[in-house]
């Protein structure tokens, strides 16, 4: 039995028994007065006691829950507190104040217990039910057991119910700045660890039970739903609570009108106060466990999301882009999260506004008929309303989607649209889109300023309906009724303004959670199993002894990339029959685009298999095409979660030529890499993915093309020492090449073409003829010393001058070197420039227009207020000069001008949110697409998402919803200090020492939650760093069998985030809690001095009743308003800490855009390229990448910069498209230095095609051209140039849609498509950055032919791999870290023996 639960059954008891005995004395007393009692009167009371006594007996015995328990019993404890309650409202006018307190309490017992034990039988049965089918419901309730015993022996029941458990957190807070230490820790029941294993057995049985249309929704009631429906049983009786303040303030104010001077009067006052601090307790401790299951939930949903996507195959998620995922995770997990505010909120305010409703009737009669139906008038209006706003969202969620998707697109490739100079077209791309978001959030943002109007004015009409009619019937107004009526109001204020907000987080979250259903229902990963007909099935029968000396059996295969529910369409491998023995080495070959990773990608199981059969026997290690680097150290990156071993490690290390890079990096192997590998070479980042495959000694190693990324000597090495060496034997290997050495050392080589096995054999039959026109070490680039002379000694030896000293490797500095900036968190409290800029970005004229409405439209409820009270008095005291109807008149006109401040206030801030959203978004856009190349290279790309998504979000919806509550609260307690001033003199007394307590308890707060809120932000950016990571990073993922690591690793992010979040959340209600009994303090006081000023003992006169009345119904919403006041400005001010992250965006450096030159537009029109003494450093702290480097390339010539991985090649590059400043000399393009060109017009004029080859979702026209530049036929002859003209027709024109990221194609493919790019730019100068490294030897040579006939008269700069690509070049530039060790014409240099080049060739050539 769990703690609330004993609490319900043997603490509720002992109160009713304790109020029974007193009401028997109460009768007694009667008796005792000579007062006449009945005997039903003695038979109650007595009966009461004796129900409660026997409760407390059996509660005590082995099988009490039987009896307490049984039905008829359940069913008593639901009639009971009904007719309790028809009881009591019969008799409440005539009982005494104490009788009637007592009364009240009694049935409140009633109503908690009956409601308790009727939860606790349903979920006894409902869990008997579960363990004869699917024990999922016990593991939440042993775990909310668990989660409160661990708090119970940590702290009181006093300190958890005053949240003093947080104080040590506020002190620090408040003198020095938070860390992720001084938190405070998670319960065990919250650990997301926990809440995945609950929420994902749910998941699992939701699959089971309704296969076809799985929920989410339905999972989670299944994981928490008890939990939560223990938080009601708290809601029902805090809602209950509520009600006693008007029907006190009712007895309160007909005491002070019939002038008595019993001690009545202060027992009102006092219950009156003490009803406010229950209230408070309750409030609080309800928002604390509905926080903390809140946390629950939205931990289970990310660990949830994550875990799918690390399961979901790539063909599977082919239906959702990347930014749509994102957007689950961003997004779409708040919304379902919220729907647990929502939830218990659809019956509570209708609850609520039922008993308001019963309560007026109580004092009007039916007069309230006429208020009501205002009210039920705009039910269907504002379900409308309701309806549209679903249709907005749904719509605004698709374009947020694809916003940011593109936006996602814009950072991956960056620094390739600041090559072409495309970054401005993207960036309008993005704002076409942003535009529609918007368009649709302006309705949504509109609409919901329609439902804020109607409800808002709602309570004003209501009165002036309800008093008018009331008045017209010939009644009289009495200060009680009024007042009462005025405190019924104000009570139904808060359900009717909250209830439209309600059922647009009830639309947001069910929509949310049908669309994370959707995507978690994907059929999920399953390698080594495949078949679609009896012949799978009946080739495992026939060969089921071969199979165990086979490593892949790949049977009758075809494969596609579309997910299971599409038709598989546009097959990339079409019945491929392979078997490949154990220990074998396999090389795959084919010209590009012939289905060689495909092969790969279908044996890992990540293609959808459309028929055939697969098997892989072991573990795998794969090494993509593109390699995928961590952002973490080297190290991290090679052991990928396995254990520590260092003499593997440092043979791994020699293996994969990287002992020397490491060497030379500043912290060795500890040194941080930055996002996609930002600072390492592209050949470094292929030796480090090998090294991970390498170190994870796998059954099979699948390795896609991994030799052309790097130079000759490397490639040399690698093949013999990694991929052939010691480490690797016995394993099967699988390589995607087009390497000749590779080729011919190969036991089976593989031909592909068009998705079909061309031809398959050994390699000594393979016709290797047709390949090694080129010479067999096809590979170039220079290299050190140490290299050459290791090269060219016997292959299987490992020379000292590699080998890095064991010390070095083994007890390198464990702490990682930083690259990456932290990400800065601001301290203090958010600056007066933020709001100001804030107000700029909404437009002055508007915050002045939000000012005065909202100003206008309280003095106006106020106002109405006061003339109620001016008419009630004079009522009384029978002065009435004018008619009822001129008393009408003026309040109705009192209600016209504050419904119409009300729609002017609703519709400005609308306006004005809107305004700042859509100006926020495109500033921080420009900035960040005018900003340097480092700045992303040093900016993880998930921090800036983090920005166009999370905090663009809340600047778009949340800040603006919470500033319009902000301002309400604010100017609704300066409407009502006024007022309780003007009413009652001595509340001015109160007013400087209250002041001062608020002050102190803000200052004390409002310090520790920003920092809170900023720890909050910054721990949230890991999350979705890590989660787009890994979201490109998949296949690699599930290869390595790495996703328990990964998962364990996305667990420690959630379990920072979660514990910030709680301490917030704690913080948060330790705040609200004092405020709320300083609110009651007020109550009371006023209450008190009411009661005071009513024996006329005091010379000062407290005012007429109907002003006491005011004040009064005025003091009850200040407990909340205060409360809600501190919470909306302190959400405001975490809110706009948003802001404050934008704006720090907003003044990141900027690219030197400026330039005193206009070019002509044929410019450059010689292509003569000259380099002066030019040093270029990535960061000062950094040795430099190219030293003092000079040299001149004629116009027209074709040059080729070759050079040892990272001696500076692509440096040239970064400095020619001025991408990074250099630090001295200058550069000139056809005698004009580049410095003094605009540089996006520097950019335009010159071609290029990048090391990574980017394609991005849109037609194949728009990837080739953009700009519209060039019509078809120029297009089609570009692709014909490039040898890709009939894969481009095959796959369907030039109209196809090319997938996110180019998925469409091939690695090699999408290389030659950007030479295509480039050839239609028609620039003078063309670079070539290494994009023959991907494409096979044939298609190398049709392009090295095509360059060289197409190209005449064009300078081509070529950084070059391999031999066949310099040979036959003009000139040649060897580089040897960042110095020019060699110029001059390649056959020149190749016949002089003493040459650096000369010497290479011959070192490559053995």
């Amino acid at each position: 039995m769990t703690v609330p639960e004993k609490s319900v059954l043997y603490f509720v008891p002992a109160i009713g028994a304790c109020l029974s005995v007193l009401e028997i004395i109460f009768v007694w007393k009667k008796e005792h007065n000579s007062q006449f009692v009945g005997y039903h009167k003695w038979f109650y009371s007595c009966s009461e006691l004796i129900v409660w006594t026997n409760i407390i007996l059996f509660s005590k015995c082995g099988s009490s829950h039987y009896i307490i328990f049984s039905r008829v019993l359940c069913f008593w404890w639901i009639l009971k507190p009904i007719l309790g309650v028809f009881r009591l409202v019969t008799t409440f006018p005539s009982l005494e104040v104490s009788v009637c307190i007592v009364e009240s309490l009694v049935v409140l017992l009633s109503i908690t217990y009956g409601t308790a034990i009727n939860v606790i039988r349903v979920k006894r049965e409902s869990f008997k039910r579960s363990l004869l089918g699917d024990p999922l419901l016990s593991y939440d309730s042993s775990l909310e057991e668990g989660g409160h015993h661990d708090l119970e022996t940590n702290e009181s029941i006093w300190d958890l119910m005053t949240f003093k458990f947080i104080a040590p957190v506020m002190n620090r807070g408040v003198v020095k700045q938070l860390d992720s230490e001084d938190l405070l820790q998670i319960p065990t029941n919250m650990a997301p660890s926990s809440c995945h294993d609950i929420i994902s057995s749910c998941w699992r049985a939701q699959l089971t039970n309704d296969a076809s249309k799985p929920s989410l929704f339905r999972a989670l009631c299944s994981a928490y739903g008890w939990s939560y429906l223990y938080l009601g049983l708290l809601k029902v009786i805090n809602d209950c609570i509520g009600f006693a303040g008007p029907l006190l303030l009712n007895k309160l104010i007909q005491f002070l009108q019939q002038g008595s001077v019993t001690s009545d009067g202060y027992l009102l006052a006092v219950s009156l106060g003490l009803t406010s601090i229950i209230k408070s307790f309750l409030d609080t401790q309800y928002s604390f466990r509905l926080a903390k299951l809140k946390l629950k939930l939205r931990s289970s949903i990310m660990t949830l999301i994550y875990d799918k996507c690390l399961r979901v195959n790539l063909a599977e998620r082919s239906k959702f882009t990347n930014g749509e995922i994102q957007t689950f995770m961003s997004v779409d997990a708040d919304r379902t999260v919220n729907l647990c505010n929502s939830f218990h909120d659809t019956w509570s305010l209708p609850l609520q506004i039922g008993v308001a409703l019963y309560l007026l009737y109580t004092q009007v009669k039916f007069a309230f008929v006429s208020g009501l139906a205002i009210t039920i008038l705009l039910i269907p209006v504002n379900k409308w309303i309701s309806q549209l706003i679903a249709i907005a969202t749904e719509q605004m969620m698709k374009e947020k989607d694809e916003r940011i998707r593109r936006t996602g697109e814009l950072l991956t490739y960056i620094r390739t649209l600041k090559m072409y100079g495309w970054e401005l077209i993207f960036s309008s791309w993005l704002m076409e889109t942003r535009s529609l978001e918007v368009k649709h959030l302006a309705t949504r943002k509109y609409l919901d300023a329609w439902c804020v109007f109607f409800w808002a004015t709602t309570p004003t009409l209501f009165s002036i309906f309800t008093f008018g009619l009331f008045t017209l019937m010939g009644n009289q107004l009495d200060a009680a009724m009024v007042f009462t009526c005025l405190a019924l109001f104000n009570t139904l204020i808060s359900p009717l303004n909250s209830f439209p907000w309600v059922i647009n987080g009830l639309i947001d979250a069910f929509i949310s959670s049908r669309r994370l259903s959707r995507f978690l229902s994907c059929p999920e990963h399953r390698s080594n199993v495949g078949d679609t007909g009896s012949s799978s099935s009946s080739f495992l029968s026939k060969q089921p002894d071969s199979s165990q000396r086979l490593a892949i059996i790949v049977q009758d295969v075809s494969c596609t990339w579309s997910s299971s529910d599409e038709p598989p369409l546009n097959m990339v491998l079409n019945h491929v029959t392979l078997s490949l023995s154990k220990g074998s080495f396999v090389a795959i070959i084919g010209e590009v685009g012939s289905g060689k990773s495909s092969l790969l990608y279908s044996v890992l199981g990540e293609a959808q298999l459309a028929h055939g059969y697969i098997y892989c026997d072991g573990s795998v290690a794969y090494v993509p095409q593109v390699p995928w680097i961590l952002s973490g150290t080297v190290r991290d990156n090679i052991l990928f979660g396995k254990s520590y071993d260092p003499v593997r490690y440092r043979d791994t290390l020699q293996a994969c030529a990287l002992d020397v890079d490491i060497e030379l990096m500043v912290g060795h192997d500890m040194v941080y890499i930055g996002e996609k590998g930002l600072n390492l070479s592209g050949g470094q980042r292929a030796r480090l993915a090998l090294a991970r495959a390498v170190y994870d000694g796998s059954d099979v190693i699948m390795l896609d093309d991994v030799l052309s990324a790097v130079d000759a000597q490397v490639a040399h090495w690698i093949l013999h020492n990694a991929i052939l060496g010691p480490l690797m034997q016995g394993k099967t290997i699988l390589l995607c090449t087009h390497n000749v050495q590779a080729i011919s050392l190969a036991d089976v080589v593989v031909v592909m073409d068009k998705g079909h096995v061309k031809w398959l054999g050994s390699s000594a039959a393979f016709p290797i003829s047709s390949y090694t026109r080129f010479s067999p070490s096809n590979d170039l680039d220079l290299t050190s010393k140490n290299h050459r002379e290791s090269c060219s000694s016997d292959s299987s030896s490992k020379p000292k001058e590699q080998s890095l000293p064991e010390k070095e490797i083994v007890h390198s500095p464990e702490i990682a070197e930083e690259i990456v900036e932290v990400e800065l968190r601001k301290e203090g409290k958010v600056e007066i420039g933020v709001y100001k800029n804030y107000a700029v970005f909404i437009g002055q004229f508007v915050t002045v227009a939000i000012c005065l409405s909202a100003i206008f439209m309280q003095a106006s409820r106020n106002g109405n207020d006061l003339w109620l009270s001016y008419w009630v008095d004079t009522t009384e005291t029978g002065q009435t000069v004018h008619s009822v109807s001129f008393y009408l008149a003026i309040l109705c006109l009192f209600c016209a001008v504050n419904s119409f401040f009300t729609l002017v206030r609703a519709f400005s801030f609308a306006f004005g949110g809107l305004q700042a959203a859509i100006k926020v978004h495109n500033r921080l856009l420009s900035k960040l697409i005018n900003a340097p190349v480092r700045f992303f290279d040093q900016t993880p790309g998930g921090r800036i998402l983090n920005r166009l998504s999370s905090d663009l979000y809340t600047i778009d919806d949340s800040l603006p919803f919470i500033m319009n509550i902000l301002l309400a609260n604010f100017i609704g307690l300066l409407g009502i200090a006024i007022i309780l001033s003007y009413v009652q003199v001595f509340f001015l007394v109160l007013l400087l020492p209250l002041w001062y307590i608020y002050s102190k308890l803000q200052f004390f707060y409002r310090s520790t939650s920003r920092e809170l809120r900023r720890l909050d932000s910054v721990s949230r950016s890991p999350i979705y760093t890590s989660f787009s990571e890994t979201l490109d990073g998949t296949s690699t993922i599930r290869a390595f069998k790495s996703e328990d690591f990964f998962f364990a690793k996305f667990i420690e992010h959630i379990t920072l985030y979660q514990k910030t979040s709680y301490t917030e959340t704690v913080a948060s209600l330790w705040l609200s809690l004092r405020l709320q009994l300083l609110g009651a303090f007020i109550i009371s006081f006023i209450a008190l001095m009411a009661v005071v000023g009513s024996h006329r003992s005091l010379p000062i006169n407290f005012g007429t009743p109907g002003l006491v009345g005011l004040a009064l119904s005025y003091a009850a919403p200040i407990v909340s308003l205060l409360g809600s006041f501190l919470t909306s400005f302190t959400e405001t001010e975490k809110e706009m800490v948003s802001v404050e992250r934008a704006l720090q965006y907003m003044d990141i450096p900027q690219e030197e855009q400026g330039g005193c030159l206009n070019v002509n537009p044929d410019w450059p029109n010689l292509g003569v390229i000259e380099f002066q003494n030019v040093t270029l450093k990535y960061m000062p702290s950094l040795a430099p990448a190219i030293c003092n480097l000079s040299f001149t390339i004629a116009g027209g010539t074709q040059v080729g910069i070759i050079g040892r991985t990272g001696a500076g090649k692509s440096s040239v590059l970064n400095a020619l498209f001025r991408l990074t400043p250099i630090y001295s000399g200058s550069i000139l393009v056809d005698g004009m230095d580049i410095k003094n060109v605009p540089v996006r017009e520097l950019r335009t004029h010159l071609a290029i095609v990048p090391q990574s080859p980017f394609l991005f979702n849109g037609s194949l026209r728009e990837n080739l051209d953009p700009f519209k530049m060039s019509d078809d036929l120029k297009i089609w002859d570009a692709l014909e140039k490039c040898h890709v003209k009939e894969e481009v027709e095959e796959a369907g024109g030039l109209d196809i849609l090319v997938k996110e990221g180019g998925i469409s194609f091939s690695v090699g493919q999408r290389q030659l498509l950007c030479l295509a790019r480039a050839l239609l730019k028609s620039s003078k100068v063309l670079c070539l950055d290494e994009c023959t490294a991907n494409v096979d030897i044939q298609t190398a040579s049709l392009l090295h032919t095509t360059i060289s006939s197409k190209c005449k008269g064009m300078t081509v700069i070529t950084i070059a791999h391999r031999i066949s690509t310099v040979l036959n070049m003009d000139s040649i530039l060897i580089l040897d870290h960042g110095n020019l060790a060699e110029q001059g014409n390649p056959k020149v240099l190749l016949n002089d023996e003493s040459s650096l080049f000369s010497s290479f060739v011959k070192a490559s050539s053995m």
